[in-house]
């Protein structure tokens, strides 16, 4: 219920509009995210990879078919699966991925056309050390492609990026999309 009162942040809703300035002038945009709490989707933006799953999707442990959990309280948890009926070992669960397990393949897949297509990388807010998301600063590098990192501290890729803006991506990013726009006084 917390993740669903949860509102998107300027960060998040500069990416929503860059993303639709970007498309607005023919060219495409995909967030790679981490996070699983569908708050880029919340602030507008719509090619939202989400690399770690949702919180807000469950799934069958069983099929693997996903649920939209009604947000009343689970009388029963785990709940039964609505896709497996009368198997008592089919569950759900939170469509994220936990540590020890893989990444889903579709997922990876459009995170890897996304870093063979752009022209500019952002990496923002991360620490940089989780993998595989934290060696596609690499991929996008090796190609050629400019890497920009938005945080308010260094991270483990700092070095190595090409450019740094070091604040908060709430306050970075909305100057960004203006700046690199003309919006000045936005």
């Amino acid at each position: 219920v917390r993740c669903l009162a949860a509102e998107p942040n300027p960060g998040h809703r500069a990416l929503a509009d860059l993303e639709r300035r970007v498309t607005a002038r023919g060219g495409g945009m995909r967030i790679l995210t981490q996070n699983v709490d569908g708050l880029h989707q919340r602030a507008g933006s719509d090619d939202v990879v989400e690399l770690h799953g949702s919180i807000t999707r469950w799934r069958c442990t069983r099929t693997g078919r996903p649920v939209t959990p009604d947000p009343a309280p689970m009388t029963r948890f785990p709940p039964p699966s609505p896709h497996a009926a009368g198997d008592p070992e089919a569950m759900l669960r939170p469509d994220v991925v936990w540590f020890g397990e893989m990444l889903p393949a579709e997922a990876l897949r459009l995170a890897h056309e996304a870093m063979e297509t752009c022209g500019c990388f952002l990496s923002v807010g991360t620490s940089s050390l989780v993998h595989p998301a934290a060696g596609f600063i690499d991929v996008a590098l090796d190609a050629g492609v400019p890497v920009i990192e938005v945080n308010p501290g260094d991270t483990a890729a700092s070095d190595r990026v090409t450019h740094r803006l070091t604040a908060a991506a709430g306050i970075a990013l909305p100057r960004l999309v203006a700046e690199a726009f003309g919006d000045q006084g936005t």
